[in-house]
């Protein structure tokens, strides 16, 4: 492959026809650089949802109360649903064995809390001991609630990360006293989460206790539940379908709900609405590929006209070097080289422009549901080597014809 003279023909040729070879080239890199973009910002969206799932645990199903809709059996539309011990309880009696984590929450928005002359609003939640495995977070000291909280209405507490930077400064805020609305408790955790600040935001107490002191009696304000292991994401999308039409059906008719009113229970099936952005995600890259391609081809269109033009032009050149003896293969070898050659090389140089890009902008471009951008190696490679494969085909054509050149004809060519 390697050929000095060859090499020294093609710099001559581009050499002679400076402006078209970069026009050409232009064309090429430009298609390059444009789909090396768009999987950028496919891969930043994909990462982007991948982070927003990342809260919680994986397959997650939350379940929470509204009002109805429509009469049923002598009550009005319009009714407030509000969950109880009960609806938990017989939800976990007549499903548990599919459960892997369960748990019910009492949440509480604006939470005034203090802590000696340090204070601010944020959210509390009684929960139980399997909810952290839920919300997916990370106890850096102390414990989590237990078993024994929730049995003796404990009043102990478990803070977020940025409530501990904001109210203790640094302090180890274990053992110390807060007031959650006006409530003392005793913290004997402080947790993190990948959700960052506005999950960390939070306080957790024993459920049994926030519905003690805080006078909720039995309420509850949601249900979380994560199923068992499925052997396909199939499977546990059809299980998680399956499981939440009998939870809403259950539901339904213990609070005296009509079957086909929607607005009363709201339950949100992550493993479902996963699917669902990861499908579209992947059409969104689709699409992308096929723009970026389509973009290419027009180059690769480009450069193949191109080397019909030098393959008229150096038509008696071709006639001399067959009738001397080259044979077509020489021939489509010489015009092929040069075509890949024209085409790898624009394409390489819009493929690092379009890194380069990717990586200087990249960092500053994200946002909830879209985060760092980039194209990995492998899609690079394949990049490459769809760069080679278009220079083959746009020089093909070119090249062919010159191999069918007749010497005879080619000598006389004007």
């Amino acid at each position: 492959m390697f050929n000095i003279e060859r090499w020294q023909e093609i710099f001559e040729a581009i050499a002679k026809n400076k402006l078209r070879t970069f026009l050409t080239g232009l064309s090429v890199a430009s298609g390059i650089f444009i789909l090396v973009i768009l999987l950028g910002v496919g891969k930043g969206l994909q990462n982007g949802i991948e982070k927003q799932f990342e809260r919680d645990a994986a397959g997650i199903i939350e379940v929470w109360s509204g009002a109805t809709t429509k009469a049923y059996k002598g009550l009005n539309p319009g009714r407030q649903i509000q969950f109880r011990n009960s609806d938990y309880d017989i939800s976990v009696q007549k499903y548990g064995d599919q459960f892997d984590k369960n748990g019910s929450t009492l949440n509480a928005w604006g939470a005034s809390i203090v802590y000696g002359k340090e204070s601010g609003n944020y959210q509390y939640r009684g929960v139980n001991p399997d909810y952290l495995a839920i919300e997916n977070a990370t106890v850096v000291k102390g414990r989590f609630i237990n078993a024994n909280d929730l049995i003796n209405n404990e009043k102990v507490a478990i803070i977020g990360q940025k409530i501990n930077l904001d109210l203790f400064k640094g302090k180890n805020p274990i053992g110390e006293k807060i007031a959650v609305n006006n409530i003392n408790f005793k913290v004997v955790g402080v947790f993190t989460d990948p959700g960052g600040e506005r999950e960390e935001g939070r306080v957790f107490i024993p459920l049994s206790t926030s519905q003690q002191v805080y006078g909720a009696g039995e309420n509850i304000s949601n249900m979380f539940y994560t199923l068992k292991k499925k052997d396909s994401y199939d499977e546990a999308v059809a299980q998680a379908k399956k499981f939440t039409n009998d939870l809403g059906t259950l539901l339904k008719s213990k609070n005296m709900i009509a079957p086909d009113d929607d607005s009363a229970i709201g339950i949100n099936n992550s493993i479902v609405e996963a699917k669902k952005f990861y499908d579209l995600n992947l059409y969104i890259r689709l699409f992308f590929w096929w723009v970026g391609i389509c973009t290419i081809i027009a180059g690769v269109v480009g450069v193949s006209n191109i080397m019909m033009i030098i393959v008229k032009e150096r038509t008696k050149e071709i006639g001399i070097r067959k009738a001397l003896g080259a044979s077509p293969i020489s021939i489509i070898i010489m015009i092929l080289h040069e075509s890949i050659f024209i085409t790898t090389i624009s394409g390489f140089i819009g493929l690092l422009t379009g890194l380069a890009l990717l990586e200087l902008v990249g960092p500053h471009a994200e946002s909830e549901y879209f985060r760092n951008p980039q194209v990995d190696f492998t899609v690079a490679i394949s990049t490459l080597i769809v760069l080679v494969i278009a220079g083959a085909l746009a020089g093909f054509i070119p090249a062919y014809r010159a191999a069918k050149i007749r010497p005879i004809v080619a000598l006389r060519d004007e």
